[in-house]
């Protein structure tokens, strides 16, 4: 396995902007996935990565072998201790990176199936946690709109715990072209909304959009909404986090669909 001690190595410097910018992100079109679980979700689902990388001190850690027995040999690498640890967003954990081209999207002419869209959702926990979400409630289609946290990001992609790997995820996208493009009702939530969540008939594919954590919905996409349902709570309650507001309405969606 090919060692790399210097910090001037030209592969070294492109794998640290590469970790600290997102816009050489979206320029070159690849991103690094950290850990044992996302290396393993995207071997099983997209096969090699463009390259594997650890560090000296976890080349023969059990976990990590396992995941670079998968790898073709010449697209193993291994950094020294002081350089990996610069790449590196996790503490005290057994991991290894592995550099991937990002999966194209696909922007689609008519959305006829369930999606979400998610409207300036900051925090990357939150977008993390409803990819992950979306994905177990078999919803495949996820777009995201200008000011939402950048999906690819190393914070985000844990969050999603391999999520992002069978999801078509697209950034960036605007009310002018998005809009004319939904072929399904698109729905909101609201504390006043008359309707609650458990009274809609959401065996048909919906389109839900989720809106900025302190925000909510953007006035030009509530423009666009064709209903507005609420998720009963107990009286004092404010509103409920949006990444637990979506879990409860992609699988509230999904129990009357498989259960009801």
């Amino acid at each position: 396995m090919k060692l790399i001690s210097s910090k001037d190595n030209s592969f070294y410097k492109y794998l640290k902007h590469l970790a600290t910018s997102s816009q050489q992100r979206s320029k070159t079109g690849q991103t690094l996935i950290e850990g044992i679980h996302l290396a393993d979700a995207y071997l099983d689902i997209f096969g090699q990565p463009l390259f594997c990388i650890v560090s000296e001190r976890a080349v023969n850690i059990p976990e990590v072998t396992t995941i670079l027995s998968r790898v073709d040999p010449t697209l193993r690498i291994c950094l020294s201790e002081s350089l990996f640890e610069s790449l590196s967003t996790l503490v005290n954990s057994l991991t290894l990176l592995c550099l991937i081209e990002i999966p194209l999207p696909k922007m689609p002419k008519q959305q006829k199936s369930d999606c979400v869209i998610l409207d300036a959702v900051q925090d990357t926990g939150n977008v993390g946690s409803i990819l992950r979400t979306a994905a177990a409630a078999g919803v495949r289609d996820i777009f995201c709109t200008p000011g939402t946290a950048l999906v690819w990001s190393s914070k985000v992609l844990r969050a999603g715990m391999g999520a992002h790997f069978i999801l078509n995820i697209v950034e960036h996208c605007s009310v002018k072209n998005l809009a004319p493009c939904l072929s399904l009702p698109l729905i909101a939530t609201s504390l006043q909304a008359k309707t609650s969540i458990y009274q809609q008939d959401l065996t048909v594919p919906v389109a839900w959009i989720f809106g900025n954590e302190g925000k909510g919905v953007s006035d030009a996409w509530l423009y666009h909404v064709d209903n507005r349902l609420k998720i009963p709570q107990s009286v004092g309650i404010d509103s409920l986090n949006v990444a637990a507001c979506a879990a409860i309405c992609l699988f509230e969606a999904l129990r009357q669909r498989k259960w009801t």
